[in-house]
């Protein structure tokens, strides 16, 4: 139990010396849950009609980029919701349970950018100026990076980021939302990838098949969905979240590990096994694609609510 407490003691250390502004998905929150509260503060959430658009910085795949795609799509569309359940949509429902409503994303434009404009290390403010590229109003712009591609804090304190920034020119410029989440295949996919490969740190079990065939866009589906949830909830910190707001526990972060009932540190919880490939799944999204979701904070039970 002692190198547990020792485990535990030194993730807490590193979350709070992360000087990120925005949410991280971290491998090292697979300790016990405790009673969780998440404030809300007053501020502004991300509700009504909101539009999507991606930014693709490096080279993805026809097939990556399809699957990052129909998980967006899976989130609110009309057909979503007659898939059976547990589905993206479902899951989605929760951010509902949140005050004044919910929110409802749509796909908007895609921006590419194969060329690498601005290199292969980016810093946060070059992640902004991508984001601000996109249309800003009534906008969530999410930049994804490739695997290629190394970005402030990526695999040392974070795995996806949000924040909010001001854009536009002149009188026009409005605040607007951004996401930026990376592909971890190649750089720690142990840290930002897991359940689908070996943890870094701590219990150690065997990596769960990734539903969708590719461990870094698998593992980039479960933390774009912990920055998406924690945009909308907390879009300018100060809306729900737990700790300080420089480095808040949001919707989904606060409940990171668990993806399953019964989940404890180093396992997942009980998910749903395609009898086919053996992949491991708890969520159904359009075009017949399945993804593996992590829990979210629940404001009416105070809990960290799964699928499955």
């Amino acid at each position: 139990m002692a190198s547990v407490y020792y485990f535990t003691l030194i993730l807490s250390l590193l979350f709070l010396l992360n000087p990120s502004t925005a949410t991280t998905r971290k491998l090292s929150a697979l300790v016990e849950q405790q009673p969780l509260v998440l404030k809300y503060h007053n501020g502004a959430l991300l509700k009504g009609n909101l539009t999507v658009n991606l930014i693709w910085y490096g080279k993805f795949s026809p097939i990556q980029r399809s699957i990052l795609i129909d998980f967006i799509q899976s989130l609110s569309s009309s057909k979503s919701t007659a898939l059976k359940p547990p589905s993206v949509s479902s899951w989605w429902k929760t951010t509902e349970k949140y005050k004044t409503g919910s929110s409802k994303l749509v796909l908007g434009k895609q921006i590419f950018n194969e060329k690498y404009s601005l290199g292969k290390s980016l810093k946060t403010y070059q992640i902004v100026a991508l984001a601000a590229k996109a249309d800003l109003k009534n906008a969530i712009n999410v930049v994804l990076t490739a695997k290629d591609v190394a970005v402030d804090g990526f695999c040392m304190s974070k795995c996806g980021t949000h924040g909010s920034a001001f854009g536009g020119k002149g009188k026009m410029k409005s605040k607007f939302a951004y996401v930026w989440v990376g592909n971890s295949e190649t750089q720690c996919p142990g840290q930002c990838a897991w359940p689908f490969h070996q943890p870094i740190y701590g219990p150690q079990s065997p990596p769960l098949v990734a539903p969708n065939g590719d461990v870094g866009v698998d593992g980039m589906v479960i933390n774009l969905a912990t920055v998406l949830a924690g945009t909308v909830t907390n879009p300018f910190k100060n809306g729900y979240f737990q700790g300080p707001a420089t480095a808040p526990l949001e919707a989904v972060s606060a409940c990171t590990g668990i993806f399953g009932k019964g989940a404890y540190p180093g396992y997942a919880g009980e998910l749903l096994v395609d009898k086919t490939t053996g992949a491991s799944y708890n969520a159904r999204g359009l075009n017949g694609r399945k993804y593996l979701l992590p829990a979210m904070w629940d404001p009416k039970t105070s809990t960290c609510s799964t699928l499955v």
